[in-house]
């Protein structure tokens, strides 16, 4: 069985960052010369947007509190074996099992690798930590702080507020499980041997580094030489 590489990270946005993020994601504006989108979408949008996700983030810009997140991103490498419409598939899978009922956006990649010439499709799932409570709220209401005693006064509640280090590490520990499983039920569904594993190399028991990510510059800088050399590297780590 073949062991494909896995990366799933969480980051999260603060004030003022979300409109021109979702813009980076969905290739718009100042970002619509670059060529890699494949795909994107959204959902759950409150009813004052009109379905549109960037009245969304630039509300969130403008309202959130000033040391509060205004959205959280899931990126996501997705398998290079599946088809367009087997990656579609797969995404939608995502947003049922992790975004649930928030408010979302999200952008499939798919640009070539500097150093091979391969694709490298990968997910940036966009999304809102507020949790839908069925009141009715303005822009400038949804994203206030939270009131428990008195819910329609404050802004709709966080689904990380209140939990502890330890607990919001859990969550992560168990994203990136179902991540995976995710991932080697779409490739042993559509017929393909390679598989994904979630844990750490240490916890895998393989004794190598983790592959460093290559910035454009630095690729462009190495001879061929070089850039043969880490190819061979990373084959020989994959068999």
């Amino acid at each position: 069985m073949k062991m494909a590489s896995f990366h799933h990270c969480i980051k999260s946005g603060k004030k003022g960052t979300a409109a021109n993020h979702a813009a980076y994601i969905s290739r718009k504006g100042k970002y619509n010369q670059r060529d890699d989108l494949v795909a994107t979408g959204h959902g759950n949008m409150p009813q004052w947007t009109d379905d549109d996700p960037h009245a969304f983030w630039k509300a969130g810009d403008k309202h959130e509190r000033a040391n509060g997140a205004v959205y959280r991103e899931h990126e996501i490498a997705l398998p290079s074996e599946l088809t367009l419409k087997q990656t579609l598939d797969l995404v939608d899978e995502y947003i049922e099992k992790i975004i649930g009922e928030k408010p979302y956006e999200y952008a499939i990649h798919q640009p070539r690798s500097s150093i091979q010439g391969a694709t490298n499709t990968h997910l940036h799932l966009m999304f809102s930590d507020r949790l839908d409570d069925g009141i009715d709220r303005k822009p400038e209401h949804m994203f206030k702080r939270y009131n428990s005693k008195q819910p329609e006064n404050g802004g709709c509640r966080k689904d990380s507020g209140g939990k502890s280090p330890v607990e919001l590490r859990e969550e992560i520990i168990k994203m990136r499980q179902i991540s995976a499983a995710l991932q080697n039920a779409s490739l042993e569904r559509n017929g393909h041997s390679s598989r994904v594993d979630h844990r750490s190399l240490k916890d895998q028991g393989i004794a190598r580094r983790p592959e460093r990510h290559l910035g454009p510059a630095r690729i462009q800088a190495m001879t061929g030489e070089q850039k043969e050399s880490i190819i061979k590297n990373r084959a020989a780590c994959l068999t």
